[in-house]
């Protein structure tokens, strides 16, 4: 066990002397004054435009809020219909004393999804 801690030990050493002992030239001022102007131009065209991140963001939950608005809306008006549709049935079955003959293709109508019934 502490042999081979040694052995890492050591190939880490011989890895940065290969690292350190390349062929490339030690960085010079030019190098930095360049890699520096990069970094400025690109962070400041960043930071020109990161008010649209903010600006994306509040708008897809506005979006989200109506949405659910909308979806909470229709819901309720979807059951109200619902609500009067049977009441009407109803009236109808206790005037005629038989059931509504268009009941079948309400149902019909309801179960495919669709929200209007022509009769």
């Amino acid at each position: 066990m502490w042999k081979k801690e040694v052995n890492v030990s050591t190939e880490q050493a011989m890895w940065k002397k290969d690292v350190t002992s390349s062929t490339q030239p030690p960085p010079s001022m030019a190098t930095y004054t360049d890699a520096m102007n990069k970094f400025t131009k690109a962070a400041t065209a960043f930071m020109d435009h990161v008010h649209l991140l903010s600006e994306a963001r509040d708008a897809y939950q506005a979006a989200m809020t109506a949405s659910t608005a909308l979806r909470n809306s229709l819901e309720t008006g979807d059951q109200a219909l619902r609500s009067l549709m049977e009441q009407m049935e109803q009236v109808v079955s206790a005037h005629l004393g038989e059931p509504c003959p268009d009941k079948k293709k309400v149902e019909a109508i309801r179960t495919n999804g669709e929200s209007t019934a022509t009769g």
